[in-house]
């Protein structure tokens, strides 16, 4: 029994070993949303403060680990008062639910350089899995720090509804369904 422990114990190891951390480079991100409003014109959004990290142990990430965390009262939809709409209890109730959250359970490469990314989003207090698109953009070292670089685009749709978002607005006017659009840069541990 102890054999069996100390190897599963040094398995561990030599696996987080080779596991790379890769931290968000949030002057090159940006977090964005869009919603569809009154049918006929499309309103964008972005969250301003927000971090994540990437682990992996592959060049290609295809074991990447993903997690993100945004600060709710940093939502910026260029229009102070729907921001603080927003912020209320009708939409995100920033004041119960200060953060959204985001964990991956699996990177799953599609294509060259495309991914399927599913996971669990914490958002108004509630979970649920959530599967959006990964392009890779590749990576270079960066001109001044000499940091290697990776940049991802990630999309997706979620339904505000799942969430319990704006629960007393009809889709007629802000509709149900939300996009996702991140373009990110991580720099290598």
């Amino acid at each position: 029994m102890k054999k069996l422990t100390l190897t599963a114990i040094a398995f561990v190891f030599a696996v987080s070993a080779f596991a790379q951390t890769w931290s968000l480079d949030p002057a090159h991100s940006k977090l964005g949303f869009g919603v569809t409003h009154l049918m006929i014109s499309n309103v964008e959004g972005s969250f301003k403060s927000f971090n994540a990290k990437i682990t992996s142990s592959k060049e290609d990430f295809s074991d990447a680990v993903i997690e993100l965390t945004a600060d709710v009262n940093s939502i910026n939809t260029d229009n102070d008062q729907r921001d603080g709409h927003l912020k209320g209890a009708d939409f995100f109730d920033a004041a119960q639910f200060p953060t959204l959250s985001f964990k991956s359970t699996s990177f799953k490469k599609k294509g060259k350089n495309t991914y399927t990314l599913a996971g669990n989003l914490t958002l108004h207090g509630v979970t649920k899995p959530v599967t959006l698109e990964v392009t890779f953009n590749g990576t270079a070292v960066h001109p001044y720090t000499k940091k290697t670089m990776a940049g991802f685009k990630v999309t997706g749709t979620l339904k505000r509804s799942d969430f319990g978002i704006g629960a007393s607005t009809p889709g007629a006017v802000v509709s149900d369904e939300v996009t996702i659009s991140a373009n990110t840069e991580f720099a290598k541990d």
